[in-house]
């Protein structure tokens, strides 16, 4: 969490309950202008919640406590396409199905109030073009269904970042698109998000796609941070147990890199062949219902390193280096290669 008044995004000891079950619990962390901060967890682990929440969106039924705060105002709603935006999960349902992209973009423009339609329309055509997508003044008059996937998905960034807002939220935005799609809107949200000069807030449960495009982690398990801190050091030694996991199960990158030319290559093809059909590390069980958390650490049942202490005492977040903080009673006993914590599997 920073220290310094240089702060964009405030969430502070954020509380997200439904019918008194909490699904996020005292989260706290801060935003700096232009940084890329990856919320990253499994399924339910209040990531996507959080992502809401940024943006006050929350589901009927949610109570929340403590606070959020974009440059100091915490009226998130009514800043929602100006000053904070989504680039939600699901595009196809995020567009509407019976107006043609572009009149879409114009209406997102026109929104915040001032703009005559004929500019709104000439921006949403370069919004368009900016995100890459082929003949921009053809396709604004196209309608979701007739773009591809992919296109979709630039669409949704061209609208969440055609109004210059502070922040961005990415909830999950590269699921269900393969590898190579995957780093192609990646890497167009990258260059929006310069473009525009804004901090990202990117949604995830998957680490691999942190890499290289995160400034700070946080990491999620069952409501609580476990860990947080620059990406150099969360994913180059982390110190909780269940971040350890996480990383472990990623496949190593040599295994999907080409087998070569040349001398060896037919050598290093059966290699990478035994290393896909071999089992990764994974963690054992699953994550808890927000209504039956074990007592203590919720991550205690899972954990190669849990003792009786873990099961009975809530770790608080300490410091485990510069800026890098951990929740765990044992993050100071994992090694300096912790993967073998989380051994292969039987298959």
């Amino acid at each position: 969490m920073t220290s310094d008044d240089d702060v964009l995004l405030s969430v502070r000891e954020l509380r997200i309950a439904f019918d008194g079950v909490e699904a996020v619990r005292g989260l706290s962390f801060d935003v700096r202008p232009r940084e890329v901060l990856a919320l990253v967890g499994e399924s339910g682990a209040g990531k996507s919640l959080t992502a809401r929440a940024l943006l006050g969106m929350l589901p009927a039924g949610a109570t929340t406590t403590g606070t959020v705060r974009l440059r100091g105002a915490a009226d998130l709603a009514s800043q929602r396409g100006r000053r904070i935006a989504l680039v939600p999960q699901d595009a196809l349902s995020a567009l509407s199905p019976v107006h043609p992209v572009g009149d879409q973009l114009a209406a997102a423009v026109r929104s915040v109030g001032g703009v005559p339609r004929r500019e709104a329309r000439a921006r949403a055509v370069a919004a368009l073009d900016r995100v890459g997508i082929p003949d921009a003044a053809r396709k604004a008059r196209a309608y979701p269904h007739e773009y591809s996937g992919g296109m979709r998905q630039r669409a949704v960034i061209a609208m969440a970042t055609i109004n210059e807002p502070d922040v961005v939220v990415a909830d999950e935005p590269t699921t269900a698109l393969d590898a190579e799609l995957q780093e192609q809107v990646l890497r167009v949200l990258g260059e929006q998000r310069e473009a525009v000069g804004a901090a990202l807030v990117l949604v995830t449960h998957d680490l691999g796609v942190v890499r290289g495009h995160a400034d700070r982690v946080l990491v999620m398990y069952a409501g609580r941070q476990v860990e947080q801190g620059p990406a150099g050091a969360v994913l180059g030694r982390p110190r909780a147990p269940y971040t350890v996991g996480l990383m472990a199960s990623l496949p190593p990158d040599d295994v999907h890199a080409g087998a070569g030319a040349g001398h060896g290559a037919a050598d290093d093809s059966r290699s990478g062949a035994r290393r896909r059909r071999r089992r990764l590390p994974s963690i054992p069980g699953s994550p808890p219902a927000p209504d039956a958390l074990p007592p203590g650490c919720a991550f205690a049942p899972r954990c190669p390193l849990a003792e009786d202490r873990c099961r009975r005492e809530e770790p608080s977040l300490r410091a485990a280096g510069a800026d890098h903080e951990v929740a765990c009673h044992r993050w100071d006993d994992l090694p300096h290669s912790a993967t073998e914590l989380f051994l292969e599997q039987p298959a």
